[in-house]
């Protein structure tokens, strides 16, 4: 007598649908990123504090400081003063944050958990990119926003008026926020082509402050002329007035008066050609 055995059909495994990583993938993971490294909220939170309180300090020390003629308070025509300071000393908080937006990474290894997600490497460059100038931009727009109506306010007590909202106004106030996104996008390229944090950041500090300083006060005709296209004084003109840049243009013997729009596109240049050189060394050089 035979017994029956049951046989299991055989077991058909279903085909496994490879996951694609999108570029909006890559952007929401790298916005996660940036915002869980602790030192990005204490870097922003420097600059909107170190930003507005200076607007605010230098704010108060204008309209408290009697005019030589009238013995009053003084003529609020530079009433882009206290900001345009601000900005100065601000810059450099966002110049560290650009910088470490991308060397923290090499410094750390996890670059190369990035480019193993996705290995054409360029889509991690320009996402890091994009995240870093949203959210730049984002605070710098608070920060203008903030320390102008705190300086309207003190101007407005001393029957000074200013409106903020005038056109002549609004290009260089909305120009300050994105010349400081693309002053942070600037620092990333050298971080991105350097890959050490010091280097990127000494060098992007060196060419804001330590630069234009040299080049006007050694007495070197080839320096004078290059002066107005360092990155930071050219990058500068689309935060001043009309009235700002004829007035230094008519003190100008360097024969480079640049407009707003120009002395801009002479930053972006910068930011084009090095983080350009930047991508073409991520390609070939091993993270």
């Amino acid at each position: 007598m035979s017994t029956a055995v049951a046989t299991e059909p055989p077991r058909t495994n279903a085909p496994l649908t490879p996951h694609k990583l999108t570029f909006g993938h890559l952007l929401r993971g790298e916005w996660i990123k940036f915002w869980s490294v602790r030192s990005t909220i204490w870097t922003l939170a420097i600059f909107l504090l170190a930003t507005v309180g200076l607007v605010v300090l230098i704010s108060l020390a204008f309209v408290n400081a009697p005019s030589p003629e009238e013995g009053g308070p003084p003529d609020a025509s530079d009433a882009l003063g206290p900001l345009s300071f601000a900005v100065t000393l601000g810059q450099l908080a966002l110049a560290v944050l650009g910088a470490l937006t991308i060397t923290s990474e090499y410094t750390t290894g996890m670059i190369r958990s990035s480019l193993t997600a996705a290995p054409k490497r360029l889509p991690v460059l320009w996402s890091k990119a994009i995240v870093l100038v949203v959210a730049v931009l984002g605070a710098s727009l608070v920060a203008v926003a903030a320390g102008t109506g705190l300086q309207w306010l003190f101007f407005d007590s001393q029957g000074l008026s200013v409106d903020f909202s005038d056109p002549d106004m609004i290009r260089p106030l909305v120009g300050t926020a994105v010349y400081l996104a693309t002053i942070a996008l600037f620092s990333y390229a050298l971080g991105a082509l350097m890959r050490h944090s010091a280097a990127a950041i000494a060098t992007v500090l060196g060419l804001l402050l330590v630069a234009p300083i040299l080049f006007s006060s050694i007495p070197w005709k080839p320096l004078t002329l290059m002066a107005p296209f360092l990155p930071g004084l050219a990058g500068q003109q689309l935060t001043q007035t009309d009235a700002q840049l004829e007035m230094s243009a008519s003190f100008s013997d360097v024969g480079a008066d640049l407009s707003a729009w120009e002395g801009y596109g002479v930053l972006v240049l910068w930011v084009v050609v090095v983080l350009g050189v930047a991508a073409v060394l991520l390609k070939k050089r091993d993270a």
